[in-house]
C-alpha cells in the first residue's frame, strides 16, 4: 500500500514538473516571440495632413493595407522592405493630436516624421525649399494684457505662452519641441537628393491660423525666430512626447508673403515633401 502511495505521488511530482517546465518554456518562447515581433514589426510612421501631402508615399509603398479608425486613415505596408505607417492626419492641431495618439497607440511606431506644406516666415526660405523643423513650436498659444473697453487690439504686444505638461507627476513647461537628433542627422544625409530647392534647418510654428499678413508674419519671424507656419507639427511632436517617441518635422514651402516669390502651389509643394520623407525614410534604416 505505502509502495503505491509512493509510486503515485512521484508519478504526480514528475507530471508537475513536466508541467511547469513546459508551461515555463511555453511563456519564455511567447515572450520572446512578442519581444522579436515588436523589433521586426515596428512601423516608421510618416504623416501628412491632407491627400497631395501623402500621395507620393502611397505611390512608392504600392501595396498597402488602408485602415479607419474614427475619421483618421492610416496605410500599412513597406517602403524599399522599410515597415511604414503612412498617416493622414487631416488638418489643424486638434486633428493632429488625435490622430498621432490613435497612431501610436494601434501601430507602436519607432519613430514618427510629421511632414508636409508650410507658408514661409523668413524672406531667405523660397517656395520648394524644405525645412527640417529642428524644433517646433505652438505659435498659436498667446495671452494679451488687459485693455479697456474701446482701446482696441494690440497684437503686437501679445506674448507665446509655453506648453505645460506633465512628467513623472510633475509639471514641465516648454516653449518649443526639439526634434529628434538622430532622425535630423538622418535628413541631412540625404539633403543632396533633394533637387527643387534649398534644404535649412529651421524654427516650425503651428496655428490654427493661416497668416498672410507681412507685419504679423515678420513680427513671428523677428520675435519667435520661426522659418515657417502650418497647422500640425507642435501638436504631433506635444503627444510624440507626451509617449517618449522620436519625432522629426519636415516642411516644404508652398508659398511665402515674404521672400518676392509669386507662386502658390500647394499640391507640387506637397507632393516634393512627401519624396524627400521617403530618402529620409531609407536613411534611417541604413
Amino acid at each position: 500500500m505505502k509502495k503505491r502511495m509512493a509510486v503515485s505521488l512521484f508519478a504526480v511530482m514528475l507530471i508537475s514538473a513536466l508541467l511547469l517546465a513546459g508551461f515555463s518554456s511555453t511563456k519564455n518562447e511567447n515572450k520572446k516571440a512578442r519581444h522579436e515581433q515588436k523589433n521586426t514589426e515596428q512601423p516608421i510612421a510618416v504623416q501628412g495632413a491632407m491627400d497631395i501631402e501623402i500621395s507620393a508615399l502611397l505611390k512608392e509603398m504600392k501595396n498597402y493595407k488602408e485602415e479607419q479608425i474614427g475619421n483618421y486613415s492610416f496605410y500599412i505596408g513597406k517602403i524599399d522592405k522599410i515597415p511604414v505607417v503612412v498617416s493622414r492626419t487631416e488638418i489643424g492641431m486638434v486633428n493632429a493630436a488625435a490622430s498621432t495618439t490613435l497612431l501610436i497607440e494601434k501601430y507602436h511606431p519607432k519613430v514618427i516624421i510629421n511632414q508636409g506644406t508650410a507658408g514661409g516666415h523668413d524672406p531667405n526660405i523660397h517656395v520648394f525649399d524644405t525645412v527640417i523643423g529642428t524644433e517646433v513650436m505652438n505659435i498659436g498659444s498667446m495671452r494679451s494684457e488687459h485693455l479697456d473697453d474701446g482701446e482696441g487690439m494690440k497684437p503686437e504686444t501679445w506674448k507665446s505662452m509655453e506648453t505645460t505638461m506633465r512628467e513623472n507627476g510633475e509639471k514641465v513647461e516648454y516653449k518649443s519641441f526639439k526634434s529628434d537628433p538622430k532622425l535630423i542627422k538622418a535628413a541631412l544625409s540625404v539633403a543632396d537628393k533633394y533637387s527643387h530647392g534649398k534644404v535649412v534647418e529651421g524654427k516650425v510654428g503651428s496655428a490654427d491660423f493661416w497668416n498672410r499678413e507681412v507685419d504679423r508674419i515678420q513680427w513671428f519671424h523677428e520675435n519667435a525666430g520661426t522659418s515657417v507656419e502650418e497647422m500640425e507639427a507642435a501638436a504631433v511632436a506635444q503627444v510624440a512626447k507626451a509617449f517618449n517617441i522620436p519625432y522629426l518635422s519636415i516642411r516644404t514651402v508652398s508659398n511665402s508673403e515674404v521672400s518676392g516669390d509669386k507662386i502658390e502651389d500647394l499640391e507640387t509643394a506637397g507632393q516634393y515633401g512627401a519624396e524627400y520623407a521617403v530618402e529620409i525614410v531609407k536613411a534611417i534604416e541604413k
